[in-house]
């Protein structure tokens, strides 16, 4: 079996990312939005590298990279954090085609779990997928998250509105400081 670890994302993963967002992009079409070319280049993700990283600065996100033996092989993020009464995160996550099967994305949600409730003290969490994205919904599923609800034509991809259903998982996360 392939080891699978996460750890906050570096601007010299630009040039991996590139590479696997490149060449899955025809595969992802369908569940990620539209961007233009120049996000595919190594520049275009150092440039959304430096963006993340300047939102985790800001308590913002925990944007992380999945890593089997040494390789980067995807993301896993938690963005949009809001605090005070909310304390929760929303999950975004990503594993390469090449990669997809292995269990490489359910130990990253299960680690990134870890890192929601002991490093961000987040009471809960937050995703979305479409209505036909099974595989990930199963991943949601293991991952103690629940459905709580559809929204109708809320995402855009691939030239048509989509629905999605949305996810949240309670945390051990506290009170607000």
């Amino acid at each position: 079996m392939n080891s699978t670890s996460i750890r906050l994302i570096e601007a010299s993963d630009a040039r991996a990312l590139a590479g696997l967002l490149s060449r899955d992009r025809p595969a992802y079409a369908r569940w990620l939005p539209e961007r233009p070319d120049g996000f595919y280049t190594p520049d275009g993700q150092a440039a959304a590298i430096e963006s993340l990283l300047a939102s985790h600065d800001k308590g913002l996100a925990w944007p992380g990279v999945v890593v089997s033996d040494g390789t980067v092989i995807g993301q896993v993020t938690i963005g949009s954090i809001l605090r005070g009464p909310f304390q929760k995160g929303f999950l975004g996550y990503w594993v390469s085609a090449r990669h997809q099967g292995l269990g490489h994305t359910s130990r990253a949600v299960g680690l990134v779990l870890r890192i929601a409730e002991e490093e961000l003290n987040l009471h809960r969490l937050e995703a979305h997928t479409q209505l036909e994205n099974l595989a990930s919904q199963a991943i949601l599923r293991k991952a103690g998250f629940r459905s709580w609800g559809i929204a109708h034509e809320h995402f855009y991809a691939d030239g048509a509105w989509r629905d999605e259903i949305f996810w949240e998982r309670k945390l051990a996360g506290g009170p607000p400081a």
